[in-house]
Order: structure tokens, then sequence, then C-alpha cells
């Protein structure tokens, strides 16, 4: 008996089931640590005299990684401290992309909610002093829903069928030349696309400034996002029902169309949103191509054309008071209007998923 009882205190199973139930910390734990690292943060940074509110935060920061990792180290074991080690360095990266961000917003709201009202959307800048009140930007969101509603009708098309071909035909050199430029379009610099369309459309060609010249450089931006985010998400669909279709006897243009397609379809159409959120914000090819105007001007093929960046652009520019208040109610429309466009897709994507049943 007593043999017994020694072989097995000293078998493992007695330390293991020690190791699983060792002490943790509470819940509250990390909650606690930020909140002492905040205090101790704003403390020293108080008595160093440091003016930026930032270098509090980053010393804060600083203070919550080493005090997570030593308390965990102490109470968990060292284990358990580089697991709450990389968390901590997780959850300071994401306060440090979401805080500049945040600020970015409020700033704007702050700025521009008291100048966004009915006459401000609803009237344009055609006979009103740079220098004075009064005003509006509906010229300029005219001149964006068209502007961007023409590159979409150009870039999606021709994105969705070159995405397709390169994952449902693509073989051989012409897929990888395809591919190749495809990437090299992706990083082209939006000044480098309207370049190209000055030279080839304004310049070679003879037209005027108008708002489809701008389109044209805008659909250049939107095109390769466009190709890459509907690649992937034909991708993902499974080739069990591409063979499925096969087996039934349809023919492969009907099997991307009827099978593939409306499989990936709720990816696309995100895609699509994101690359229209992406190019809705471009100044430097509109303010090139497009030009400036203070009238609305609803022919996208016809004489300068107003856009809501490049009118952000020319009220800062005025220097005054009116135009700055002007500037920042523009940007609040054009944050929200890239806001929803990002809100629908993300909802169209959930609508389409897999769990939702559609």
């Amino acid at each position: 008996m007593t043999t017994a009882t020694s072989v097995s205190d000293r078998s493992p199973v007695p330390q293991l089931n020690r190791r699983l139930t060792s002490a943790r910390l509470p819940r509250w734990a990390p909650a606690g640590v930020a909140v002492l690292s905040i205090a101790l943060g704003c403390a020293i940074g108080a008595g160093a005299g440091l003016a930026s509110h930032l270098q509090w935060g980053l010393i804060a920061g600083l203070l919550f990684v080493a005090i997570s990792y030593v308390v965990a180290a102490k109470v968990e074991g060292a284990r358990q401290a580089k697991d709450r080690f990389a968390t901590s360095l997780v959850w300071m990266a994401f306060v440090l992309a979401v805080v500049p961000l945040a600020s970015l917003l409020i700033y704007t709201i702050q700025q521009g909610a008291s100048v966004v009202d009915g006459n401000f959307l609803s009237h344009s800048m055609r006979g009103v002093l740079s220098s004075g009140p009064g005003g509006g930007i509906y010229h300029a969101l005219l001149g964006t829903l068209l502007q961007v509603g023409l590159a979409t009708a150009m870039a999606a098309p021709i994105g969705l069928l070159t995405a397709v071909y390169l994952v449902e035909y693509g073989r051989g050199r012409l897929a990888a030349v395809v591919t190749f430029f495809v990437d090299v379009m992706t990083g082209i610099p939006s000044i480098v696309a309207g370049l190209f369309i000055l030279s080839v459309w304004n310049l070679a060609l003879g037209f005027d400034y108008s708002g489809f010249s701008g389109s044209l450089a805008l659909a250049i931006l939107m095109m390769p996002v466009v190709v890459r985010s509907t690649e992937e998400m034909l991708k993902l669909v499974p080739n069990e029902l591409r063979e499925a279709s096969y087996a039934l006897g349809v023919p492969k243009w009907k099997t991307i169309l009827r099978v593939v397609l409306p499989t990936a379809i709720g990816g696309i159409t995100t895609g699509v949103m994101l690359a229209v959120a992406r190019i809705t914000g471009e100044t430097a090819p509109v303010l090139m191509l497009v030009f400036v105007s203070d009238s609305i001007n609803s022919d996208p093929f016809n004489g300068p054309q107003m856009n809501l960046p490049v009118y952000i652009w020319q009220q800062y520019g005025y220097n005054n008071q009116y135009g700055y208040a002007r500037a920042w109610g523009a940007a609040l429309v054009l944050i929200a209007f890239v806001m929803g466009l990002n809100l629908l897709a993300r909802g169209i994507a959930r609508w389409r998923s897999p769990k939702s049943g559609h």
C-alpha cells in the first residue's frame, strides 16, 4: 500500500491537475489594469509637464502592456503572461488605430454640423460671394453622384468580366499578363490616371473639360479594386457546385451565370461598394479633368462640373471663416456618404452570407 501511494505521488497526473487548476486573474483584471494605466499615465504626464495628451496616452499604453505582463507572470505563470502580453499589444494597436479616426470624425462633426441644413444641401454657390455667408453644395453633390455613377457603370462590368476570365478561363501567358497589369494598376497614383486621361482624351482627342473626363480617370482607379475583390469571391465558390452543374449537362457559361455568380453575389457587391467609396474622395484627377463650377451642371458630358472633394479644396483655399465653414460642412457630408456606402456593403454581405439562408 505504501509503495503504491508513493508511486502515485510521483506520477505526473497530480502535477498536471495542479497546472490546469492554477490561479487565474479575474475577468475584470484587464479593465482594472487599463484604468490604473490611464491614471498613472495622466499622473506621469502631468508631473513631467508634458503638454500633449497624445504623450500621456502613449505612456498609459506602455504601462498597460507592462503591468499586464507583470501581474500575469506573478499570478498565472510565464506562459499565460506571454499570452497576456500579446493580447495587450493587440489592444494597444487597436486603440492607436481607432483614436485618430474617432478624433477626425468628432472634430469634423463639431466643425460642420452647424452648417449642414436643408439650405446648404439644396443650393449652389452661384451668385454667392466667397467671402460671405450662404451658398451650398447641391451642385458639388450632384456632380459627385454623376461622376461616380458613370465610373461605376464603366468599371464594374469590365472588372467583373476580367475576374471571371481570370478565375474560370485564365490559363497560360495571357492570364499572367492580365494579372500583372491588374497588380500594377492597383498601385497607380490617382494623379497618374488623371494625366493619362488628360493626355489621351482631352489633348489628343480634343475633348473639353467635363464630368465624363473625370469619370474615366475614376474608372481606371476603381477597376483593379473590383477585379481583385471579385476574383477572391469567385475563388471561394466551392468547385463541387460547378462540377454538379457540369454533371447535369449545363454548359460552362450558364454555370457561371446561374451558379457561380449568384453564389458570390454578396461578396462581389461588397467589393464594388468599397471600390465606389475609394474613388468618391479623389481630388487630383477630378480637379485636372473636370475643373470647377459654381453653378449646377446636370450634364456630365458638357462643361465643367463641381465635385465634393474639389469643393472642399476650393472653399478652404478662400481663407476666410465662411469658406472654412462650408468646407467642413462638405467634408461632413462626404464622410457620411462614404460611411453610408461602407455600411451598405456590410449589410449586403451579411444579408447574402450563407448563414442568412439567402
